[in-house]
């Protein structure tokens, strides 16, 4: 397939990029810094863009099979950063296409907050990563009103663990058996397995170990 990655230079999207070409799909890295991304492959192209720039993303998403998107918080503090650019994502997709969009969210996110452990709903959320998740809500509600035909992948705590492709998602992870860490390996995994299948189409599912 032809797939273009957002958030290719960060760390799942790395993965993406790099899982993507290994099973020989031809990738398009949307980047704001071509040199942060340090992969070289044949079927590897490069689009230098930002999603607060509509017109980078106009030039870049149409002609393309799908998106996938890793796009990283800008921080801890409040900002509307990366769901401002997610509504310009959603409405050159709309426009132009593609249609098809994989999206990484997060755990805790939406109707998942109760998937959380306790140390992290109590302690880590409203302590730590409030604002990022403030902000992924409304990420997932321009998502979710759209007419595209979207998976949102919510993981758990991300590591840099290696690919191991044992991991929970979907009805695995509820209120019995919360999301607690998973790979950043793993979660490219499991998104890219959803151009293939449509199991979790318009759904949110949460993976984790």
């Amino acid at each position: 397939m032809q797939l273009i990655i957002l958030g290719a230079s960060g760390l799942t999207g790395r993965e993406l990029v790099a899982q993507a070409l290994e099973a020989g799909h031809d990738v398009t890295a949307f980047v704001r810094d071509p040199a942060k991304l340090k992969i070289e492959n044949a079927r590897l192209s490069v689009a230098r863009g930002n999603i607060l720039d509509k017109a980078s993303l106009e030039a870049a998403l149409p002609g393309h099979d799908a998106v996938l998107s890793a796009l990283g918080s800008p921080g801890l503090g409040k900002s509307d950063e990366l769901s401002a650019g997610t509504k310009n994502i959603v409405d050159v997709m709309e426009r132009l296409g593609p249609k098809r969009l994989i999206f990484e969210s997060s755990v805790g996110v939406g109707d998942s907050k109760d998937h959380l452990t306790w140390f992290a709903k109590y302690i880590f959320v409203p302590l730590v990563i409030k604002n990022i998740l403030e902000d992924k809500e409304v990420q997932e509600r321009y998502i979710r009103e759209s007419s595209l035909e979207w998976t949102i992948v919510r993981p758990g705590g991300l590591t840099n663990g290696p690919r191991t492709g044992k991991y929970r998602h979907g009805n695995a992870i509820d209120n019995d058996h919360p999301a607690t860490r998973v790979s950043r390996a793993d979660v490219a995994e499991f998104m890219l397995r959803q151009l293939s299948d449509g199991a979790y189409l318009r759904k949110t599912p949460g993976i984790s170990m």
